[in-house]
This record gives structure tokens, C-alpha cells and sequence, in this order.
């Protein structure tokens, strides 16, 4: 587990208090772009590096989806996924308000609330994945078993195929 003498996130606090193993990258981030411009300047595999989203479902509740940078959320299959007739991505404005989190820094480890959190199944090829830490410039390196576990996750087909 990393011991850094930066500032500990939120997620971080989750995790060490559930025990859950984790390594830290801290890297400067003066301007976020997305999650592929952030892996590439890394030259980290967009295949491992998950960008967290989050969505409200027609019954107005919400539900965060965590997939492969480079890939875009199929809103159908995410709605399936959740048990809703649809759902559409949180405003950026409301990201912070709902999540607790910036965009950029949004995880899906220690939101304001547990929302029903579904993490595309490509995860399950891994070793270890990429998550934000919850700040701009905090990456968390953690195993997918841990990171399912951490937020009482699912795991499913969420990704747009063309």
C-alpha cells in the first residue's frame, strides 16, 4: 500500500480503513482533458485505465458506470444493467454536488453516497486497473476483485459497440 507524503483522498481513507491493498501514482495535472489524453501522456494501456461515469435513470436515481477510457458508454445496455427503462449522463455542473468528486477526479471508492455501480467486465482480464484516485492528478492502481468489492459492485456489458 502506498504511503506517500501527499494528501491522502477520500478513496484512499475508504480503502485503507476496509484493508483493502492499493498503489498510488500522483502526476501533475494542470488541465484534464479526458482519460485517453491521461493514459497517453502515462503511457498507460487504454485497456486497463477506467474512467468512472455517472448517470441518473429515468426513476431519477443514480448509478455510476466505470469502463475502459477509450470507450463510450452504450446508455441501453447500462440502463438494462441497472433495471431502468433509460439513463443519461449526470450533467458535469452536478458531478461534483452528487459525487463529492471533480470531473477528472471522479472515482467510484468513497462517492457521498453508494450508488448501484456496474464496472464493464473487461476488468476481469486484469491483474491489476487503473481507477482516479479523487483528486486531479491521483491514480490508483488496485486489483479488480478489491475494486468490485470496495464499492459492491457488479459487473457487465456496458460499453457502445459500433
Amino acid at each position: 500500500m502506498a504511503k506517500e507524503k501527499q494528501q491522502k483522498t477520500n478513496a484512499m481513507r475508504i480503502l485503507d480503513k476496509k484493508k483493502i491493498p492499493y498503489r498510488v501514482n500522483y502526476y501533475d495535472c494542470d488541465e484534464f482533458i479526458d482519460g485517453v489524453h491521461i493514459a497517453d501522456m502515462l503511457c498507460q494501456s487504454y485497456d486497463r485505465s477506467f474512467k468512472t461515469l455517472v448517470a441518473v435513470g429515468k426513476s431519477g436515481e443514480n448509478y455510476v458506470f466505470v469502463l475502459p477510457v477509450d470507450q463510450e458508454l452504450d446508455l441501453k445496455k447500462a440502463a438494462k444493467a441497472v433495471g431502468e427503462k433509460s439513463v443519461e449522463l449526470l450533467h458535469v455542473k452536478d458531478i461534483k454536488q452528487t459525487t463529492g468528486y471533480i470531473r477528472g477526479g471522479c472515482t467510484p471508492i468513497g462517492m457521498k453516497k453508494l450508488f448501484k455501480t456496474v464496472i464493464h467486465s473487461s476488468v476481469l482480464a486484469f491483474d491489476e486497473v487503473i481507477v482516479s484516485g479523487g483528486a486531479l492528478g491521483v491514480q490508483l492502481f488496485i486489483r479488480p476483485q478489491d475494486l468490485i468489492a470496495a464499492v459492491n459492485a457488479q459487473t457487465g456489458d456496458i460499453i457502445f459497440e459500433p
